[in-house]
């Protein structure tokens, strides 16, 4: 389950990378990102990744860490990043980032219907609302609790 997310995850960074390269390189009329534009380019994929991908906010890196990663990227030593180069340069950035959207999605679909499940049994012996919990059956409880927290997480983050 974690591989699959990770890989649609993965997918997720490589479009927006391509995307934020052509916009850099087209604005610059280069074919390559100096470090300058790499650092441009750096805050425009945390941006898309804050909008796109569940999860909380992820604060980009500092230029000295861009520095460094980029010489650690630049396999050519030209002082710059080809497409390739930079593709590789984001993938490894964004590798932290991804195992926390992970871990947390996974928490969330798999903590949520043991919630569920607790507060079914809880509310046996409420009055009304007791009755109508108890009738409802247990996968379409837990896909509401589920949803339910879901959505009370993303609207926590958008505060």
């Amino acid at each position: 389950m974690l591989m699959c997310m990770e890989g649609v995850e993965k997918k997720q960074i490589r479009k927006i990378s391509d995307k934020v390269y052509e916009r850099i390189t087209v604005q610059s009329g280069s074919a390559t990102l100096t470090f300058e534009n790499l650092y441009i380019a750096v805050l425009l994929v945390y941006n898309d990744i804050n909008k796109l991908l569940p999860g909380p906010h992820f604060d980009s890196p500092t230029k000295e860490q861009v520095r460094s990663m980029m010489q650690e990227c630049d396999f050519n030593l030209d002082g710059e990043l080809d497409h390739e180069e930079f593709v590789e340069f984001i993938q490894r950035l964004t590798t932290n980032t991804l195992i926390v959207v992970s871990q947390g999605l996974i928490v969330t679909l798999v903590v949520a219907p043991t919630v569920a499940m607790t507060t079914k049994k809880a509310t046996e012996g409420v009055p009304g609302v007791g009755k109508v919990v108890q009738k409802l059956p247990n996968s379409i409880y837990a896909s509401l609790v589920t949803l339910a927290i879901v959505w009370f997480q993303t609207s926590r983050e958008e505060v």
